[in-house]
């Protein structure tokens, strides 16, 4: 088995057992038992279908992947719960994220000129409120201007928010498709 297929066949083989399905568990390599934030993402005919994921390593990587697609299947509030007729439609994606990096910035013209489209995740914080986007995101949002104001209307604000107490930080990301013959 491929390095790279490792991680989706740890996520499917997690959903798999809800449906009672006999899905082999892959062997994990010792790398995968440190700690590590994984974002699982599930998609049908090309459309999301359930992402959750972890921003901050406080588990292993294995279990992390497991937990999180077993979310992104059965708990992402954006979508019902994964039925076992759509098991062999889904397609699988697995996230392993940097460990993310603040930003230093005075205004959010600053802000914008830090992004790096198509590389970083962003992670938006204000108040207790939060929410980040994948760099996957910059194939759909790939002006910095459009990708923050979608981040910030995820996290509950208005497109054109602004404050002093707005904290961003980044995180690039390896990851790894399921692949189907």
């Amino acid at each position: 088995m491929n390095y790279g297929d490792i991680l989706p066949s740890i996520a499917r083989a997690s959903i798999s057992e809800r449906f009672g399905l006999n899905v082999r568990k892959p062997d994990c390599p010792p790398q995968f038992l440190e700690h590590g934030a994984t974002f699982v993402t599930l998609t049908r005919d090309g459309a999301l279908r359930g992402c959750i994921g972890t921003l901050e390593a406080h588990r292993s990587i294995v279990i992390d992947t497991r937990q999180n697609a077993k979310a992104a299947a059965f708990h992402d509030p954006r979508f019902p719960p994964l039925l076992e007729t759509e098991y062999d439609l889904i397609r699988i994606e697995v996230s392993l994220l940097s460990e993310a990096e603040p930003l230093a910035f005075s205004s959010e013209e600053e802000a914008l000129l830090q992004l790096r489209p198509g590389t970083d995740g962003i992670i938006f914080e204000c108040g207790s409120r939060r929410s980040t986007f994948l760099p996957q995101v910059w194939e759909s949002l790939s002006e910095p201007r459009v990708f923050l104001a979608q981040l910030k209307q995820k996290a509950g604000f208005p497109a054109g928010f602004w404050a002093e107490e707005i904290r961003l930080s980044r995180y690039t990301v390896s990851k790894w498709k399921e692949v189907h013959g």
